[in-house]
């Protein structure tokens, strides 16, 4: 694996693309890992003994991933990997914060909040953009009743307006 690729699969994993938590948390052996995995992570062969049990595991589940995409899917990958190298670090830093909340939302919030930005990317560029515009000029309480008129157009699956 080139160092763009290890680059590329090192930040999916520190994003927490990975859908499932660190179950087990005992070191694996670097020799544990399949031949094409050792090649991905080529980079961490020397230090892998040293890195914490929870690492290494992000690190091979996100092998296993990199493993499973198609080339459409790795170019996506590595294109939001550069999108987010261009970020400064107060940026990635609300992101990751935002990323933790939703985590912590409950199943049919997260899939609210889901359906919401599917419509928002279904329109046309110029109308998202007015949109954005006219939320970053909206107080923290417009905002509020914005997101609650959301919810009462939109609810859940499964809830009736």
């Amino acid at each position: 694996m080139n160092v763009k690729t290890a680059r590329i699969l090192s930040c999916l994993l520190a994003l927490g693309v990975s859908a499932t938590a660190v179950a087990n948390h005992h070191h694996s052996s670097w020799d544990s890992l399949s031949e094409e995995h050792r090649q991905l992570l080529s980079e961490f062969a020397e230090t892998w003994d040293t890195l914490e049990p929870a690492q290494q595991e992000r690190l091979a589940r996100g092998a296993v991933r990199w493993s499973a995409m198609t080339p459409v899917e790795r170019d996506a990958a590595e294109q939001r990997f550069q999108m987010w190298r261009k970020l400064s670090e107060e940026r990635r830093s609300v992101i990751r914060e935002r990323y933790a909340i939703y985590r912590n939302l409950p199943p049919e919030e997260q899939r609210r909040i889901r359906e919401n930005y599917k419509r928002f990317r279904g329109l046309q560029h110029e109308r998202r953009r007015e949109l954005r515009e006219r939320y970053q000029q909206m107080t923290p309480e417009q905002r509020r009743r914005h997101r609650d008129r959301l919810m009462h157009r939109h609810p859940p699956s499964g809830q009736s307006r």
